[in-house]
């Protein structure tokens, strides 16, 4: 569940093989030896892996936020397989099923997980999250309850995506969004673009999604966004910036979602907010920020935040499956399981530019 360690390189069937962050800039593909299967536990061919940012982040400084990780560790969490094995007391998966995993094990013993936002967890166990491991490498094991069947029509790439999807629809349930909720949303990296995605299928009438790159905002217009504007990062431009923004939504900002998280970002998500509106921080690009806050409390903007995501991958699938959602053309990259394209896979996400979402297929 998440565990596991190097082998001694016995195996008596094919080496369960990994990719391992061991330093700095620095990913070996390693054997991985996984825990025993419990009664409730399903092992999963990984098939599908996605790289998130904060797998960059790891690899770039062995940390993310608080997080630090102080030994080698199996990297990557946006997954999903075909189950090869199941515990003796799992009922609703067989093997040959195609799953979507959830990356994290709560305790369900907590105040947090009896209240059901198990997300806030203080013993959560989630892939690749130190000192638990993750998802990159041919088999995991997991407990059965956080694999998600997929229905037909949907393929284990759009599987592994439920994840960062799920935490646009996190966000979205968290800002209450619906057909009566103009969005604006700040910054069109991935997260940024499936936040958009999702608060259109939650019902968002209008949506103006904005960023300092012209590639991802041709990005968010293919995708739908109704009106797209480039801003700089100069923080004297965010009054003329709010104009243009309230300009091109032809009404009240109800919400808006800072999905980069800067002093920046975050003023002008405040600023721009009507009266009574929501500002849903999702970004976490600053630990700490200078920001209007008491303008903004005057009008009665609240503020709310996520880590995350709970009870999202049900939603997720039927978006997905209905066709509300189309999440294909957020892969723009594809990569094998190999040293070499491992390492060309993190440094295509790190890179940014034209690269979305970065797919490894196992």
């Amino acid at each position: 569940m998440g565990k596991g360690g190097h082998t001694d390189g016995a195996n008596d069937e094919e080496q369960n093989m990994a990719a391992w962050l061991v330093a700095i800039n620095t990913l070996k593909i390693q054997p991985f030896n996984l825990p025993a299967l419990g009664p409730n536990d399903v092992r999963v061919r990984m098939k599908a892996v996605g790289i998130c940012g904060s797998d960059v982040h790891y690899l770039k400084t062995l940390r993310c936020a608080d997080f630090i990780v102080k030994e080698p560790m199996v990297i990557g969490h946006e997954c999903a397989g075909v189950i090869e094995q199941v515990g003796s007391e799992v009922k609703d998966l067989v093997v040959g099923d195609r799953v979507a995993l959830e990356p994290g094990i709560s305790c369900w013993k907590c105040t947090h997980c009896k209240q059901g936002r198990y997300n806030l967890c203080p013993d959560m166990k989630f892939f690749a999250t130190p000192p638990v491991h993750g998802s990159l490498a041919n088999q995991v094991v997991h407990p059965a309850d956080l694999c998600f069947k997929l229905p037909d029509n949907v393929s284990l790439e759009e599987g592994a995506m439920c994840e960062p999807l799920s935490v646009g629809v996190h966000a979205c349930r968290r800002a209450d969004i619906g057909p009566e909720t103009n969005v604006l949303v700040m910054g069109a990296g991935p997260i940024g673009l499936v936040t958009m995605l999702a608060a259109r299928a939650f019902g968002a009438p209008r949506i103006v999604i904005v960023d300092v790159e012209d590639s991802r905002l041709s990005v968010a217009k293919e995708l739908g966004a109704d009106e797209i504007i480039k801003v700089s990062t100069n923080i004297q431009d965010v009054n003329e910036e709010v104009g243009l923004i309230q300009k091109a939504m032809g009404g009240e900002v109800d919400v808006s979602f800072d999905c980069a998280g800067f002093n920046k970002t975050m003023t002008t998500a405040l600023t721009a907010t009507t009266a009574g509106g929501k500002v849903c921080l999702v970004g976490m690009g600053h630990h700490e920020m200078t920001v209007p806050l008491t303008p903004a409390a005057a009008r009665e903007v609240d503020v709310v935040g996520i880590f995350r995501y709970k009870n999202t991958w049900p939603l997720c699938l039927e978006f997905l499956r209905s066709g509300k959602i189309d999440v294909k053309p957020l892969i723009t990259h594809r990569f094998g399981f190999s040293q070499k394209e491992v390492e060309e896979a993190f440094e295509t996400s790190a890179r940014g530019g034209n690269a979305i979402k970065v797919m490894f297929n196992l």
